[in-house]
């Protein structure tokens, strides 16, 4: 196992933790493991993990200029990708709901992959707390859709009507 594989390993057993123990002891945890990322890999991820573990934590305040420093670093993969949606929901935390939008929305325009539907559900968060609710209702809808056992299209299709 390669070096950074055994990190990974040891930070799911700390993020195993959370809940468990408390807040402050899980923050420390992974702010000793991050500093012991290895020094292949970039200082992003170190910033990401630390993100995660404020915003988890319910400190969105401490968690914000740590994505946005994992994503200046370069933070790649799936990690960018979840550092955007959880950017996003921080800054809607943190009252800043027309920035989270307009970063969902880039995600949901420029992306696509597994966390398709946790975009889709974060942006409708967001726009229900910028009073669009018909906006947010019509893309959970439409999110819920491909999921049923039946009657997708149907749904798909008055998820369209709401917003005309």
């Amino acid at each position: 196992m390669t070096d950074f594989k055994l990190w990974e390993a040891e930070l799911k057993t700390i993020w195993d933790q959370l809940g468990v123990i408390s807040n402050d002891a899980f923050i420390d945890k992974i702010k000793i493991h991050t500093d012991k990322i290895p020094s292949d890999q970039p200082g992003a991820i170190a910033d990401f993990e630390r993100a995660c573990a404020f915003d988890s934590t319910g400190f969105e305040k401490n968690a914000e200029p740590l994505y946005r420093s994992a994503l200046e670093s370069g933070l790649t993969g799936l990690r960018r990708r979840r550092a955007r949606i959880q950017l996003a929901s921080t800054l809607r935390n943190n009252g800043k709901i027309d920035e989270s939008i307009e970063i969902l929305r880039e995600e949901k325009e420029n992306y696509s992959d597994e966390l398709d539907d946790a975009v889709n559900a974060f942006l409708a968060l967001s726009l229900s707390s910028a009073n669009r609710d018909k906006e947010a209702l019509s893309l959970a809808l439409e999110s819920l859709s491909v999921h049923l056992p039946r009657y997708n299209k149907s749904v798909y299709n008055y998820s369209k009507q709401i917003i005309k």
